[in-house]
């Protein structure tokens, strides 16, 4: 027993073993591997874009989109040797099945020429601009800003309240022609004003009082600056003497919203 030596066999995961080693890149079944293999990894090999996914890349054409890892690991690494390039060694791996790759196939482009490149893919692909699932620049965000402004204020100037007003407006004596004094209050034409109503009430001595009822939106018509800058100045302070608030009642609408 004490002269005897134990040797224990380890089974390893096929993952670990063929990790580095790819075939038949080719075919339907040897992709079918390498997607599989992507389930899990981000690169061939490392935490980092590195030569060996340059080597995979190199013994690949465009795969078809069913295999989705590999579409994305594949989209991935040609976005990196576009922008920036790769440069980490790796590990190093093997694909059987194929001619060797060379040096030169998995050399990372020159700086100029990935520049080059995709300035003529911007050229040839205008929708490549188009970014549905990115962050928005700063003119996306000032339009959205703007639109969010002037819903806002569209709906302020929608939701704003009327009143219904009813004024006392008398004249100078009892040889004031009314029905002109009537047609110069009407006379003045505001926006958010509408006049409604009218009749004339005696006063006393052979006066007669003009009362007019009218609508006004509340944000657009000040009822005091309609008085004092239209109605009792000129032309109008001919023929009237006095203009007074006799009521004064805020429009409650009910509106029913279909769902």
């Amino acid at each position: 027993m004490d002269s005897s030596y134990y040797f224990i066999r380890i089974k390893l995961h096929p993952f670990l073993v063929m990790a580095t080693t790819f075939s038949d890149l080719g075919t339907e079944s040897g992709l079918k591997r390498l997607d599989e293999y992507f389930l899990t990894r981000s690169y061939v090999t490392g935490y980092q874009a590195s030569k060996d996914d340059i080597t995979i890349y190199a013994a690949l054409s465009k795969p078809p989109s069913k295999f989705v890892n590999v579409s994305r690991w594949y989209d991935h690494i040609d976005a990196l040797l576009r922008i920036s390039g790769v440069t980490a060694e790796g590990s190093g791996v093997t694909i059987s099945g194929c001619a060797p790759i060379t040096e030169e196939a998995v050399a990372t482009p020159p700086v100029s020429d990935t520049k080059s490149a995709a300035a003529e893919d911007d050229d040839d692909d205008d929708d490549d601009d188009v970014d549905l699932f990115g962050e928005e620049t700063e003119e996306e965000k000032k339009a959205a800003e703007e639109r969010a402004a002037a819903v806002k204020a569209s709906t302020k100037k929608k939701e704003s309240g009327k009143s219904s007003v009813l004024l006392d407006v008398k004249p100078w004596d009892d040889e004031t022609d009314m029905k002109k004094l009537e047609e110069a209050v009407r006379s003045v034409e505001m926006e958010g004003l509408h006049w409604g109503a009218s009749k004339l009430a005696p006063v006393g001595y052979g006066i007669k009082k003009l009362q007019i009822m009218l609508t006004i939106v509340d944000d657009l018509v000040s009822v005091d600056s309609l008085i004092e800058e239209h109605l009792m100045s000129e032309p109008i302070n001919e023929y009237v003497q006095s203009c007074d608030i006799v009521a004064f009642n805020k429009i409650f609408i009910a509106e029913i919203r279909s769902i």
